[in-house]
């Protein structure tokens, strides 16, 4: 890969990790609730999800989900239904007080990598990447070399500071009224995200 096509590739990679969506918001959940150092196995899962995603992009597997529009519709449906769990049950129990030591780590890891696995955003993502900027001539691990380090150093940056973000602002003296509403609303966008996935896989499969 040229490094013109190692900018190109970053470029959008960086737009692609650091538009919001169920993992930023999930990143910065756990990091309002579990504080910065605790919230990093959410991140660690993200980054599991992105290094299988990229071996299954290498493989020629997602583009296969992408061009199943049986499969892929079910795989959004499913994805919808699970923020829409997530996001009513966290409404639920947003006034509940939660000790950040009773929530052990793979709780938080097997959580954040269910969001990153089952969101129809990822695969799109990957496959937009692997059909753009690979290129046909070059052997594949060649150019996995320069990509994969790439994608991870990205994506780790990027949902690291989202949980700076929320690190930041659970350490802010809100109130406790307002940080119960501040909590709703983060599940309430688990909702609307849920929402929005499973429209766009009925309209996909009525056009």
């Amino acid at each position: 890969m040229s490094f013109q096509g190692w900018l190109v590739f970053a470029t959008f990679w960086a737009f692609f990790v650091t538009t919001p969506g169920p993992n930023a918001v999930n990143c910065i959940g756990n990091g309002m609730t579990y504080g910065f150092r605790r919230s990093l196995w959410g991140v660690l899962a993200i980054l599991t999800q992105a290094s299988l995603f990229l071996a299954l992009s290498a493989a020629g597997v997602t583009a296969v989900i992408a061009t199943s529009p049986d499969l892929f519709l079910w795989m959004k449906l499913v994805g919808a239904a699970f923020l829409i769990w997530l996001g009513v049950r966290g409404w639920m129990n947003a006034a509940r007080p939660v000790v950040a030591g009773d929530v052990p780590a793979r709780s938080i890891y097997g959580k954040a990598l269910l969001i990153a696995t089952i969101n129809a955003k990822s695969v799109a993502g990957y496959l937009a990447a692997f059909t753009q900027f690979v290129q046909p001539g070059v052997p594949i691990m060649e150019q996995m070399v320069v990509i994969v380090p790439t994608a991870l150093t990205l994506t780790a940056a990027s949902y690291m500071s989202y949980t700076a973000i929320g690190a930041w602002l659970g350490r802010r003296a809100m109130g406790a009224v307002l940080n119960v509403w501040f909590r709703r609303i983060m599940r309430l966008c688990f909702v609307i995200y849920g929402m929005l996935l499973g429209a766009s896989g009925w309209n996909g499969r009525s056009a």
